[in-house]
């Protein structure tokens, strides 16, 4: 999986149609929840795209310091359903953290996870912060990557 990194102004148009797609596929079809996908922020964010023969199959979007919480964030991570069980979201999630250390210089790193998703946030290092809380109708939590 090749990882390349854009601002929104330098997705094309195919890439974005691609990653709204995969989003939707997986947020809004497979996990059954209808919500706005489309929430005005994609704009501020660096988009972390995995792709292989030119297809993207894993995505992040991180945020800087104040754009989405206090601290630099990761969000709508997701990999395609016919890829996983490959490695792939850890490795989209060791790029994300590996970006957010570099180029924001920034050694904590917040998250709302999905709480299933729980233990493959812990195995990256992220703790669990506060008490588990709705969002969409699905249970989620606040996790934070200090180092």
């Amino acid at each position: 999986m090749k990882i390349e990194v854009k601002k929104f102004k330098n997705l094309s148009v195919e890439e974005i149609y691609e990653i709204l797609k995969l989003r939707s596929e997986v947020f809004v079809v497979e996990q059954g929840c209808i919500y706005q996908d489309i929430d005005g922020k994609d704009k501020k964010a660096m988009h972390l795209m995995g792709k292989k023969n030119n297809e993207i199959i894993a995505y992040t979007r991180i945020f800087d310091s104040g754009d989405y919480y206090e601290l630099p964030s990761i969000a709508r991570v997701v990999v395609k359903k016919k890829t996983r069980g490959k490695e792939r979201g850890k490795e989209i999630m060791k790029e994300s953290i590996k970006y957010i250390k570099k180029n924001l210089q920034e050694k904590t790193i917040v998250l709302s996870a999905q709480k299933y998703l729980e233990k493959f946030y812990k195995d990256l290092g992220f703790i669990v912060e506060g008490e588990e809380y709705l969002e969409d109708g699905i249970p989620h939590q606040k996790m934070k990557l200090k180092n």
